[in-house]
């Protein structure tokens, strides 16, 4: 896709309407209009966002409503209940932020519409990671599970089935994706971790954790089972039913000898283990470490020789959101794209969609560090100004080609969900 190169003008729904009332004012005070009020007000601009904890963000919503005048009412909830809740109540909510794997299941279901790649202004400049999993030099990376090119376009506002190629209507709007990896605590670790395999180290009993989310939880415990040897997938992300016993078993085992601390759901949990000592490896979300990192305690997003699991997140309104509330749901995924939000992810560690907007608002000391993996020339801050790393020093896992181009798998919704689903949950519970 190209970027249209043609200028804008950027005209809101609140500035026409500041507009308006402005000339409606002169006219009342010049008495050449009667019978309309002095003053008229703008509707209120608010969404209810629907999402995880993650990436609601105190400091984003101040923003938007300084940028925009939109009010977010945040509506926090996990990853599985996103799911539940856009498929059993769709007019709970006027925006979601939600993973590509749950496309799956959400565009079936038909509680969604597809956003019009014509009504969003860097649609063009969405990186290929997502639309075509490529790197910009149009290197090829892994694409095992629901890789986001697999589920984000569709051929009409209200298709239900994906299409086979790219079109200008997508599933989501995707603002933010990543590398995932084992989180680790180096100050409490000895032993050299360079593979996932280390995840059931018997030096590490007791001090493990895994992702209780099973459909990401599956593609961690996919990459131990490959990093131990113990077979090789031929799509981790599409399992049958007998690679998905055989994938329970060793984490069952695992379990019943000690191996796990914690099974968390939540990322809060999932900091407060690492920071308090509980757990020294584990599945973690960069933002997370970065959280860690902000306490004054060591922890490190550790590079693995296997690659990544990888995961991207957008924007998508429910069928219920029309007229002015959807121009204001456009109007805001417009903004989280322009470059403030993207930055503001990025020095967490996360990545941008659009890569030049938020290029655009950081240091060149920052992207320089973030994104080309070079030693930062100043000190490394996190948003809220807390240190995360010290000039002379290089981000966990280097660049962006780097980490990106060493996707193995991505979190996954399998063609037998329901039954892994099923498994999982009696892991969890015996």
């Amino acid at each position: 896709m190209t970027q249209d190169t043609r200028p804008t003008v950027k005209l809101s729904r609140r500035t026409l309407l500041q507009g308006s009332a402005a000339v409606a004012g002169v006219a009342a005070g010049s008495g050449a209009v009667t019978g309309f009020p002095a003053v008229w007000s703008a509707e209120p601009k608010v969404l209810r966002y629907l999402g995880t904890a993650v990436n609601q963000s105190a400091d984003i919503a101040k923003k938007v409503k300084e940028d925009t005048g939109i009010t977010l009412e945040y509506v926090a909830v996990t990853t599985d209940d996103v799911t539940k809740r856009v498929i059993t109540q769709p007019n709970s909510y006027d925006i979601v932020d939600t993973e590509y794997f749950a496309l799956k299941k959400l565009v079936p279901a038909g509680n969604l519409k597809a956003m019009n790649g014509r009504k969003i202004k860097e649609y063009g400049n969405i990186t290929p990671v997502i639309t075509k999993c490529e790197l910009g030099d149009g290197t090829k990376i892994g694409d095992q599970g629901t890789a986001p090119k697999k589920v984000m376009f569709v051929d009409g506002e209200h298709s239900t089935k994906f299409s086979s190629g790219m079109t200008e209507w997508a599933t989501l709007i995707p603002t933010v994706y990543n590398a995932d990896t084992l989180g680790i605590r180096p100050d409490l670790i000895k032993t050299k971790v360079d593979s996932w395999a280390q995840l059931l180290n018997p030096e590490f009993k007791g001090k493990a954790a895994i992702l209780n989310i099973p459909s990401i939880g599956i593609m961690d415990a996919a990459m131990v089972v490959e990093a131990t040897g113990q077979y090789k997938y031929p799509d981790k992300g599409n399992m049958t039913k007998p690679e998905i016993d055989m994938t329970m078993k060793v984490l069952t085992e695992a379990k019943k000898n000690g191996q796990f601390r914690a099974f968390w759901k939540d990322f809060n949990e999932s900091v407060n283990l690492m920071a308090s000592g509980e757990t020294v490896i584990q599945s973690m979300w960069s933002p997370a470490v970065t959280a860690v990192k902000s306490k004054g305690i060591p922890c490190v997003f550790q590079p693995l020789k296997e690659g990544y699991r990888s995961w991207a997140s957008g924007f998508a309104v429910s069928k219920g959101v029309s007229g002015m509330k959807e121009d204001v749901a456009y109007e805001f995924v417009n903004w989280f794209l322009s470059g403030w939000a993207g930055a503001y992810l990025n020095r967490q560690g996360y990545y941008s969609a659009v890569l030049p907007t938020a290029k655009a608002a950081m240091e060149p000391y920052e992207w320089a560090y973030w994104m080309e993996g070079k030693p930062a020339e100043k000190d490394i801050h996190a948003p809220d100004g807390t240190l995360l790393d010290h000039a002379g020093n290089v981000r966990d896992g280097g660049s962006f080609d780097a980490r990106m181009g060493k996707v193995a798998c991505w979190n996954a919704i399998m063609d037998e969900n329901d039954y892994m689903v099923r498994k999982w949950n009696e892991f969890i519970a015996a």
